[in-house]
């Protein structure tokens, strides 16, 4: 019998009006109400928004591995 293990990727978007890492953290917590088993998150994509010449809007995109249970 083979005991390899499967996991799947899902991508996510955080967002924050602090940083990119609450930003991270948020799309993590939100993955982790639909998804158990949450392994590696990497992060695809940093953008901001800007609003007179300020941040106003961190925002990361990051695809975050589960375990796959068959």
């Amino acid at each position: 019998m083979n005991d390899g293990k499967v996991y799947k990727f899902v991508e996510f978007v955080g967002t924050s009006k602090v940083s990119w890492e609450d930003a991270a953290i948020n799309a993590v917590n939100t993955a982790s109400k639909k998804y158990s088993d949450l392994r590696v998150g990497e992060i695809i994509k940093q953008d901001l928004t800007i609003e007179a010449g300020k941040v106003s809007l961190f925002r990361v995109r990051i695809n975050i591995s589960y375990r796959f249970h068959l």
